[in-house]
């Protein structure tokens, strides 16, 4: 299946082709191969206007996800058609990511990468709203970025290390 990404925005060069095939290699670690992915390289307006109407938060943002199947966390989706093999859609807010890359001295393609990760992992359910949960979604993310590292030589982990 297919990982659809569309650059959005101008405001920053983003190199398409190895982030598609980061994001194939995660959604395999995934065991969601099988799904197609949307991705969508965003501008911060986009990503305020989106944050305001999806989560009254008008600001903009990193990520959001938006799945196509509501499922619990680490459940793949069970489709009932052709038609329904889509784990939904990521947003990635890459001036926003710039930004803060910009700020931290971090290396704008790792953390756009990382970005992805954590948003393929919004697609399967999982979320950061409690200490639990994201416990729960940070190992998940260290272990799909574990198994890029080992295809890529490269030492990715997730960013959100000390959100609780």
């Amino acid at each position: 299946m297919s990982v659809a990404l569309r650059n959005a925005q101008r405001a920053v060069p983003v190199r398409r082709a190895p982030l598609r095939r980061a994001v194939c290699a995660l959604r395999a670690a995934l065991g969601a191969s099988r799904f197609d992915v949307g991705l969508v390289c965003a501008s911060n307006a986009l990503m305020q206007r989106l944050n305001g109407a999806y989560r009254h938060c008008p600001e903009p943002t990193d990520v959001l996800s938006f799945p196509f199947h509501h499922v619990e966390a680490g459940e793949l989706p069970r489709p009932c058609c052709r038609g329904e093999y889509n784990l939904g859609d990521i947003f990635l807010g890459v001036e926003y990511i710039h930004q803060q890359c910009r700020e931290t001295g971090e290396d704008f393609d790792d953390v756009l990468t990382v970005t992805a990760a954590h948003g393929l992992c919004h697609l399967l359910g999982y979320r950061h709203d409690t200490k639990p949960e994201w416990e729960q979604m940070y190992q998940k993310e260290a272990q799909i970025l574990e198994e890029l590292n080992r295809l890529t030589g490269s030492r990715l982990r997730p960013l959100t290390a000390g959100l609780f």
